[in-house]
């Protein structure tokens, strides 16, 4: 399972350290595509294969606008010696990537936020919003 939270700096280039804990279980190809909240989501090969099965399956017209969103900015990456990813600018702008970057574990794959933007996003989400889907599973 994908937890945790690691702060990490882009560099000039585009490229940012992805946590060695995150590299052994997404393996040694993995995917990133526009997320959620102007973040990036980066998931294992199988469940990216497993992702875009799930969605060519279902009818196009209602999947068109879904398929725009996550395929056309989507991304193979394959980490370097030093466990550095080159995150295409697509996406940086997307995400609003500049320097300071938070990576997280979120169960089956990966977010990589804005730092101020993760902060913010924690400052606004509230107990009982939480406690809202919790009682859902009845924890």
């Amino acid at each position: 399972m994908l937890i945790g939270s690691f702060q990490h700096n882009i560099d000039q280039k585009g490229r940012v350290i992805m946590p060695a804990k995150f590299r052994e279980e997404l393996g040694d190809i993995f995917y990133a595509t526009r997320g959620v909240d102007c973040s990036i989501s980066v998931m294992s090969q199988k469940a990216w294969d497993a992702l875009g099965a799930k969605i060519c399956a279902l009818p196009a017209a209602q999947t068109k606008d879904l398929k725009r969103f996550l395929f056309s900015s989507a991304a193979e990456l394959v980490p370097d010696k030093q466990g550095r990813i080159l995150i295409p600018q697509v996406l940086r702008d997307y995400a609003q990537l500049d320097r300071d970057v938070v990576i997280i574990g979120t169960g089956s794959m990966v977010e990589i936020w804005d730092q101020d933007r993760w902060n913010k996003y924690n400052e606004d989400i509230s107990d009982s919003q939480v406690l809202e889907v919790m009682n859902l599973f009845e924890l």
